[in-house]
């Protein structure tokens, strides 16, 4: 029986040959083959001569290429496990480079090279480094699902992302992937020596009674999982993360890394006061996300802060003032009271007062934004935000106008596309096409779009939310050099938990978030929220865009305006820095806020960074010699955001 079958595989390897000598040049088929040969856990000679030598295949030496040659033999010629047999079956490959048909070397030449020793430079392929680190695992984890579901025709079993030879093209550009690389790099250092500065002062304090976050990280450390394979109790292996030991931290350092000794406890403790962000641009009209940044360092923090769900604060109440105008036939000067107003089963006030619906939104006054969702109904609202793109699930109380919810990136850039794109909502496009690999395209990826709100409605919106950065809480953007017109709004959540801001041009919307990963670290004092903690990001990231010309930003020179609306006197005639400007104070809201919860804390120093610091992917990359344990933060589960039951802020700011 097995012979028959073994005959059986000859003759269909045979007709195989046949077809493919009919079909393709030598060249061409060598390079299908060296492009999915494996080398050991490594596919194709790329890889495999970056894996193995740290270059690239046309820069190989005749001896180093013989050695990979040689391995395709088998893995009992792996240079780095079996060194002489390598050496022996190079030798042979290079034997046989003077005896083929073509010479390719002489006898001299080959004794030469075999004489040689066996010299590799074996580095396991970094997935921490190169472009979009954060993007392409979130990529990786969508494409291995797409292959559970097509079918390749040729082998009659779903498609092999890394041996099939799929071509896959994203809507990335990688030169707005690395302005937004460089813009985290250059703001989140100032704003970590802010926070710094408070957990010096009041760490311990902020601290208390929330140790046991640390403890619960223990289990998801390569530390706990070593220990628990040898078999070592709980109970001792708790110990150890209390004893000092030398380790590598992280820093913001031109390194990204120094080296210290402190407890496992303490590094875990460590590593969770550093703040983190996410940062996505994406083109409102096509949906094609040009950039993602999932944190500030992939190598040390894993876990996708554009994925998890956080507080969005004020940057849900466009959504509710869209629906007043829509709905309610609000206008930018509609009255909206201060005062007393209704949250929940109680009558609060809060600070900032009243004002024209354009005033409350420029200096996001939360009387309004309370007053408008009481008028227009908690469940409307929702109905709302689902229609526009916002598919978690929102708090059913008062208090989602002040931005209770908690919504992933993504989604609120889904949300929010409706205004720069005229009145159409785009859905989020990350892959383009993909193809196989004689370029035959198995799947086209196209834009969902669709029209939730009417285009009066959103120019109004756009005028608004360009008071908000001409006038009002994001008026700090002005100081950026962004030959474009902006619109957007601030986000802070309690104690400034967490900041945002999502602002668009005419041509490209971006969003970005500031928080630690547990909410409970946050710098409660002597920071303008949202304004300060995300909007510099946006700024760096749209002026570095809007100078590159080669990417072509810039020609779209103001929003879409509906015809009828360039006549209606409200549009065309309005004083708007009146409307702006009119209302009972001019004091922004700041939120309930509790710092007179601790100690008062003196000036932070100088926000400078003490020295350059180049992008991740920029970073030369040092050779681990074992003697530093690296105390990577442990993976959070992206399940953990889904259980936590939302919280009821007593109130937000800006």
């Amino acid at each position: 029986g097995n012979k028959l079958k073994r005959g059986f595989d000859k003759i269909k390897e045979w007709i195989v040959a046949v077809k493919l000598e009919r079909n393709f040049t030598k060249e061409e088929i060598i390079t299908l083959y060296l492009n999915r040969a494996p080398w050991g856990n490594v596919y194709g000679i790329r890889n495999a001569s970056r894996t193995y030598f740290q270059k690239e295949p046309k820069d190989l030496k005749i001896e180093e290429a013989a050695v990979l040659i040689g391995m395709l033999k088998g893995f009992i010629y792996n240079p780095i496990s079996y060194p002489k047999a390598s050496v022996d079956r190079r030798n042979t490959v290079i034997n046989q480079m003077v005896v083929c048909q073509q010479h390719f070397l002489t006898e001299a030449e080959a004794d030469k090279l075999k004489a040689k020793p066996l010299v590799t430079n074996y580095k396991k392929i970094d997935e921490d480094v190169g472009i979009a680190p954060y993007f392409r695992t979130v990529l990786a984890s969508q494409l291995r699902e797409w292959c559970k579901t097509h079918e390749n025709p040729k082998t009659g079993e779903p498609y092999n992302l890394y041996r099939d030879g799929l071509k896959i093209y994203t809507s990335i550009d990688s030169r707005m992937q690395q302005y937004a690389e460089e813009a985290v790099v250059q703001h989140m250092p100032v704003i970590q020596k802010k926070l710094d500065w408070i957990m010096k002062n009041n760490g311990d304090r902020m601290w208390k009674g929330h140790e046991s976050t640390i403890e619960a990280a223990f289990k998801y450390t390569d530390r706990w999982k070593s220990m628990k394979e040898d078999k070592v109790s709980d109970e001792d292996i708790k110990k150890t993360f209390y004893k000092p030991v030398k380790m590598k931290v992280f820093a913001w350092n031109a390194k990204r890394e120094k080296d210290t000794v402190m407890t496992p406890f303490d590094s875990i403790k460590y590593h969770k006061n550093i703040l983190q962000t996410s940062f996505v641009a994406m083109d409102p009209k096509t949906g094609e996300v040009k950039c993602w940044v999932g944190g500030i360092d992939f190598k040390w923090f894993k876990f996708d802060h554009v994925t998890t769900r956080r507080q969005v604060g004020s940057t849900i109440k466009p959504l509710i003032y869209t629906l007043a105008v829509e709905d309610a036939g609000y206008t930018p000067s509609t009255e909206i009271p201060g005062g007393l107003v209704q949250y929940g089963k109680e009558m609060r006030t809060f600070s900032g007062g009243g004002g024209t619906m354009a005033n409350c939104l420029a200096k996001s006054k939360n009387t309004a934004s309370v007053r408008l969702t009481n008028m227009l109904g908690v469940k409307k609202v929702i109905e709302f935000a689902k229609q526009c793109g916002v598919q978690s699930t929102l708090p059913p109380y008062i208090s989602l106008a002040l931005g209770a919810a908690e919504v992933p990136m993504l989604e609120m850039l889904q949300a929010y596309s409706m205004f720069p794109n005229n009145s159409f909502n785009t859905k989020p496009v990350l892959l383009t096409r993909i193809e196989d690999k004689n370029q035959n395209i198995l799947e086209q990826f196209t834009t969902e779009t669709k029209q939730v709100i009417s285009a009066a409605s959103a120019h109004t919106m756009v005028e608004l939310m360009q008071g908000v950065v001409q006038f009002g809480t994001a008026r700090s953007l002005n100081s950026y050099n962004i030959p474009a017109p902006k619109a957007g709004k601030t986000g802070t959540t309690n104690d400034n938990a967490d900041g945002w801001f999502i602002g668009y041009t005419p041509e490209l919307i971006a969003g970005t978030w500031v928080g630690c990963e547990d909410p409970f670290i946050r710098i409660y004092s002597g920071t303008s929220g949202g304004n300060e903690l995300a909007l510099p990001k946006w700024g760096i990231f749209m002026s570095k865009v809007y100078a590159d010309k080669k990417l072509g930003y810039g020609k779209v020179k103001e929003f879409a305006i509906p015809p009828n609306m360039r006549t209606e006197e409200l549009s065309a005639d309005t004083d708007w820095s009146s409307l702006f400007n009119k209302g009972d104070t001019t004091a922004i809201d700041e939120g309930n806020g509790t710092a007179d919860d601790f100690f008062n804390t003196p000036e932070p120093p100088d926000k400078k960074p003490e020295e350059k610091i180049e992008i991740e992917s920029k970073i030369p990359k040092t050779v681990d010699t074992g003697k530093l344990k690296k105390a990577v933060m442990p993976a959070k589960k992206p399940e953990d955001d889904k259980t936590k039951n939302p919280v009821k802020p007593k109130g937000n700011d800006y």
